[in-house]
């Protein structure tokens, strides 16, 4: 699992360890695995020619300390100085290896095969500074390899918020921990591929964000066993789709029995369509509550006006509340539920249940997705180019498997009913719905190929997506 924390968490971390070790030995530490990195992205390194940006703090103190590295293995350094100041030591230990401040910094980054950005790092606030902008500008031109130091310079470490102008790298080497902003977007677009440097922090066991890998979500997904039935494996009831929305409810119903239900109960107006796909669906007239047992409700996808909210939200087992269910959802109803409650808003709906506009939403993720979550006592799956999963309280979960072909008609139905069948086969809220956005993201993978791919199709390649997970 990859965890992340917020900037004072690291930077107390960070003090423990300089207080039992020489002075500098942190930074060298850190400007070790940097090199090594920087060194890595070079076709080689002697003859290689490198431009520093360096800003006034550590984080350009580490780039120089890189910098020695680099210019003792032959490579050109040259240090292109942004801030009030330079680190001392660092400009001077480069100095010393043959590196030199750069004359005209554009002429050195015109000729550059490696830029390195430590212009500000995790303590800045905001954009860039004016000054540093055309300097970035000529860097990105410059089709050089362009390498963070622990975070693009100009975004948010801790919320993934952009503000002005941002550093784009393609790659960025963080020390001692992911820092939210590196896996949340917008920001996470800026940072390209990450590489962690262990310098031996000692961090607490509960991050500020997380992100499921493989082998965390083959240990949440439940398996049969010998003397499973369809109610030990979660039968899931399904109240969607509309007489203008039909397909809706036949794309939930498909990722409830793709995602392991042992049996989905259908309530709505689609039952000829949802048959004529899924023979084996148990199909109910309605309402809800009298469709039969169920271990867990979805209610949303394509209802339009058809009612059914109130009576859902009225039982006594998990429930999923995902596009038309959302309209006009009342705060103190749902945490005034007795089971767990799911909601899986996309930045509109999101937007429309805080009273804000989307472009606000899209734009400080995390904070939306906590305040929502805190708002209605529920679990909230935040949709979109990251996709956030926070719980009422303890870490927000990033889902890293998704992909820009989810942005398709109908796939969010099917993540609706995915999610619903791991809540009726036990799995937690915060569970469910990390898994479900995991293996919806990896199935679009599957399906698509790097081609145009409908939510049919992801809903089609969710085995393939189990059978990814739990072989590693």
């Amino acid at each position: 699992m990859r965890t992340a924390y917020r900037v004072e968490t690291v930077r107390a971390a960070e003090a423990e360890v300089m207080a039992k070790l020489p002075d500098g030995a942190l930074m060298r530490r850190a400007a070790a695995g940097l090199a090594t990195t920087c060194a890595g992205l070079l076709r080689r390194v002697y003859g290689a020619r490198v431009v520093l940006l360096v800003g006034s703090g550590d984080n350009g103190g580490d780039a120089l300390y890189a910098g020695v590295r680099l210019a003792r293995r032959g490579a050109g350094v040259s240090a292109v100085l942004l801030g009030s100041r330079a680190h001392e030591a660092g400009l001077a230990a480069l100095l010393g290896a043959g590196g030199r401040v750069a004359d005209d910094p554009y002429d050195a980054l015109a000729r550059a095969d490696l830029v390195v950005d430590g212009i500000t790092g995790i303590g800045g606030r905001g954009g860039l500074r004016p000054e540093a902008v055309p300097v970035v500008r000529a860097a990105r031109d410059s089709g050089a390899v362009l390498v963070a130091v622990d975070l693009p310079s100009g975004v948010d470490a801790d919320t993934g918020e952009v503000h002005g102008e941002a550093v784009r790298a393609d790659a960025t080497v963080t020390f001692g921990a992911y820092k939210p902003g590196l896996l949340i977007d917008p920001a996470r677009e800026y940072a390209g591929a990450l590489r962690l440097v262990d310098i031996g922090l000692a961090l607490p066991p509960a991050p500020e964000v997380e992100a499921l890998q493989h082998a965390d979500v083959a240990r949440l997904l439940p398996v049969p066993v010998g003397e499973s039935d369809k109610y030990r494996r979660g039968v899931v009831g399904i109240v969607a789709g509309s007489a203008r929305y039909p397909g809706a409810a036949v794309l939930a119903v498909s990722g409830a029995l793709r995602g392991g239900a042992g049996a989905v109960r259908y309530v709505g107006p689609a039952g000829d369509a949802v048959l004529a796909r899924h023979p084996e669906t148990l199909v109910h007239a309605g309402p809800p509550a009298k469709a039969g047992r169920v271990q867990a409700w979805v209610i949303g996808p394509g209802l339009g006006d058809t009612p059914g909210v109130d009576d859902v939200l009225a039982s006594d087992v998990p429930v999923l509340v995902d596009a038309d269910g959302l309209r006009s959802l009342d705060p103190a109803a749902v945490r005034a539920r007795p089971a767990p409650t799911v909601l899986t808003p996309h930045a509109g709906e999101a937007a429309a249940l805080l009273g804000t506009v989307r472009e606000d939403v899209e734009s400080r993720r995390l904070e939306a997705v906590r305040e929502l979550a805190g708002r209605y006592g529920a679990t909230v799956l935040l949709k979109g180019s990251t996709t956030l999963v926070a719980p009422p309280t303890g870490p927000v979960r990033v889902n890293p498997t998704g992909t820009p072909w989810l942005a398709t008609a109908g796939s969010g139905d099917v993540l609706s009913g995915l999610t619903g069948s791991l809540l009726a086969a036990g799995l937690a809220p915060h569970d469910a719905a990390s898994a479900g956005a995991y293996l919806h993201g990896l199935a679009a993978r599957h399906a698509s190929r790097d081609a145009p791919v409908a939510a049919c199709d992801v809903a089609e390649a969710l085995p393939g997506a189990w059978r990814d997970v739990r072989s590693g």
